[in-house]
């Protein structure tokens, strides 16, 4: 099967073209082998709604040249609380991703982008895993003040596809397995499967998640409220998720400067030991909201590369089960072997519905 792949970014779009064929490996039934041939679109500023018809021709155009797709998947943005899936696109969930929550994001323009890329093909479009899921248990939501829930945020494509991957490493299919996924980056986000469901999360960004390359990581209620005292709301949630992290501790996100710098540099070693603590820590926060031992820790992400830091995390963690190193993000393997899965009959899609709304509240 075929599938064209879309993933908008603020300053690119990625492209992929997918070749989808069941895995020879008849012990895991459901594992797919995916070959992608890539290609970007280079952006002069961040994607609106509006651009969606022209990005449309330019996105045929770059395509052109590749095999005719079965369908066209694209990145599922904030589309409202739903469950882990692959959902079809329909002109409602076109609309509501760049109406919705926080509708300036790259990311909400996927589905739309991949509606009106597969209309002009006469093709299905999909997306897969969007950026809202949310499974969490009932008692991961609560925070212990009335009526103030948690909703999940963190890296679902990836942290899902990447479960999968070390699920099959060790011989299982994700529904059977637990498994703890750290994705480390800019942002990081630390969350717990429980036979496939994402039952707990630290969240990303600004609501959670140990610091990254640029993410602040938890900070002490009293403190974070002086700071937006001094700054505002707004300009401390923009330091909190951008400007934090490696980046305020070591003056530097770029991780082959920082590893360049780490075996004489103070500031970096420093900020490395509270990296792979907080790490650490995250990872056994989540290993506990799980019903038994995980069978995996996979560390993945940007930072996944740095063999120092990832040696560092498993010398501490590897008594608590096997850790797995899939580096890098994989969205546009994951959109494929999500649509892939559709395409073969192995998974039904989903039809969307406007779902609750994915507040904290």
């Amino acid at each position: 099967m075929i599938a064209h792949v879309i993933n908008p970014g603020t300053s690119g779009i990625k492209l992929a073209c997918a070749v989808i064929e069941p895995s020879a490996n008849a012990a895991l039934p459901g594992q797919l082998r995916v070959n992608l041939t890539r290609d970007e679109l280079a952006l002069d500023a961040p994607p609106t709604a509006a651009d969606v018809p022209a990005l449309a021709l330019r996105i045929a155009a770059c395509t052109q040249e590749w095999a005719a797709p079965d369908a066209i998947v694209g990145r599922g943005g904030l589309i409202g609380r739903v469950n882990a899936g692959i959902y079809a696109v329909s002109p409602e969930l076109a609309a509501y991703a760049v109406q919705g929550e926080r509708a300036q994001l790259a990311g909400n323009l996927g589905g739309p982008l991949a509606l009106a890329v597969a209309n002009a093909r006469g093709v299905p479009a999909y997306i897969v895993d969007p950026q809202s899921v949310d499974e969490l248990l009932p008692e991961a939501r609560e925070t212990g003040l009335r009526n103030v829930r948690r909703a999940a945020q963190f890296h679902a494509l990836n942290a899902r596809v990447v479960a999968r991957r070390a699920a099959h490493e060790i011989g299982k299919r994700l529904p059977e397995s637990r498994v703890v996924v750290a994705h480390l980056g800019a942002t990081t986000s630390v969350t717990a499967f429980e036979h496939g469901r994402a039952v707990d999360t630290t969240g990303t960004g600004p609501d959670g998640g140990p610091m990254g390359a640029l993410q602040s990581g938890p900070l002490p209620a009293r403190l974070l409220l002086a700071l937006a005292r001094e700054h505002g709301e707004e300009r401390v949630l923009q330091i909190l998720a951008a400007e934090s992290g490696f980046l305020s501790l070591a003056g530097s996100a770029n991780l082959k400067d920082l590893e360049a710098r780490a075996p004489s540099d103070p500031e970096v070693q420093a900020a490395t030991a509270a990296f792979v603590h907080q790490v650490c820590k995250a990872i056994g926060e989540q290993t506990g909201s799980l019903g038994g031992r995980p069978d995996a820790i996979v560390i993945t992400g940007g930072i996944a590369r740095w063999d120092d830091v990832v040696d560092r995390i498993e010398r501490r963690l590897a008594w608590i089960a096997p850790v797995l190193v899939i580096p890098g993000e994989l969205e546009l393997e994951a959109l494929a072997e999500g649509v892939g899965r559709v395409l073969l009959g192995l998974e039904a899609a989903s039809e969307w519905t406007v779902p609750m709304p994915t507040t904290g509240a």
